[in-house]
């Protein structure tokens, strides 16, 4: 069946980047210069450097590094020595740096904070992933992302072999519990939900992106998913389940509506991924691929003046 979009480095991704670069200038510089280096460095010197991984890692986020460079009209050439996606251990050199002293050190924070946050991202997606290995059940991360860096953190967790729930409110409908409420009607009708929500998206003249736009619907009890199948969603997720509700579910799917997809979410933990794809569902989403990832331990060592 049709997918989310899944988010590759494109036009879209790196202009949210460079509006984050400019306001990571912004914070460092607010318009003027970095005075220590500029009293100690003579303005023509010119040197090396290295960004290096001081543990294991997924890598994520290398074509940032470019973005910063150019917003900041650095004087740097720089040489990529893995690629986004590898799996790197302790000690690994991500890029090779050249050129003016001043613009190493003065870009030096930037390009780790994000190279760190988007690494993190990556790492810890990639453990999960690992946990559902040999399943048909997938990954996928959420909007529960930080402001701002919403479609970096999502291409950092595809990085990491997770794979990309919508991007946004606008790139697919996904009816939740409180959608039920705002609705004034009977907030237990959730059929009645996905019935006026495609006949809504049906009346629309957007096209195929609105007519292909995935349609799925939350649900917390079994009554709930009983009376939705009929109406044949694309996905329904089963929100803060027991591993007897999901068991449950999938028999009820299977025997209702099979070719809708089922989504295991909420408080999902690392240990219990492979009991939870045991049962059956075709995903689960985790919101820790993005809140709950730390920034890893990056560094820049110096090469030497040239």
């Amino acid at each position: 069946m049709p997918d989310f979009l899944q988010i590759n480095w494109d036009q879209p991704l790196e202009a949210d980047c460079r509006a984050l670069v400019k306001l990571a200038f912004q914070e460092d510089l607010a318009g003027q210069q970095d005075w220590t280096t500029a009293s100690l460095v003579p303005e023509d010197r010119s040197g090396t450097a290295n960004i290096v991984a001081r543990e294991a890692a997924v890598v994520a986020g290398l074509p940032t590094v470019q973005v910063v460079l150019d917003c900041f009209g650095a004087n740097i050439t720089a040489a990529n020595q893995v690629a986004d996606g590898d799996r790197i251990d302790a000690g690994t050199m991500l890029v090779h740096l050249q050129g003016n002293v001043r613009d190493l050190l003065t870009v030096e924070r930037t390009l780790l904070n994000i190279l760190a946050r988007l690494m993190g991202v990556a790492t810890l997606a990639s453990r999960y992933v690992a946990k559902l290995a040999g399943t048909r059940t997938h990954v996928y991360d959420t909007r529960k992302t930080t402001p701002g860096w919403r479609l970096l953190e999502k291409y950092a967790a595809r990085c990491g072999g997770a794979r990309n729930h919508r991007r946004g409110l606008y790139d697919a409908i996904l009816i939740k519990d409180n959608h039920l409420a705002g609705r004034g009607k009977d907030v237990a009708d959730v059929a009645a939900a996905v019935a006026d929500a495609r006949q809504f998206l049906g009346q629309l003249q957007g096209g195929m992106q609105t007519k292909e736009m995935l349609l799925e619907v939350e649900v917390d009890t079994m009554d709930q998913l009983a009376s939705v199948l009929p109406a044949r969603p694309d996905i329904v997720l089963l929100d803060n389940m027991s591993l007897c509700q999901l068991y449950e579910a999938v028999k009820l799917r299977n025997a209702l509506s099979p070719q809708v997809q089922l989504e295991a979410s909420g408080g999902v933990q690392l240990e219990r991924l492979a009991e939870i794809a045991a049962t059956g569902v075709e995903r689960i989403s985790i919101g820790a691929l993005t809140h709950s990832a730390r920034s890893l331990d990056l560094g820049m060592d110096w090469g030497g003046l040239s």
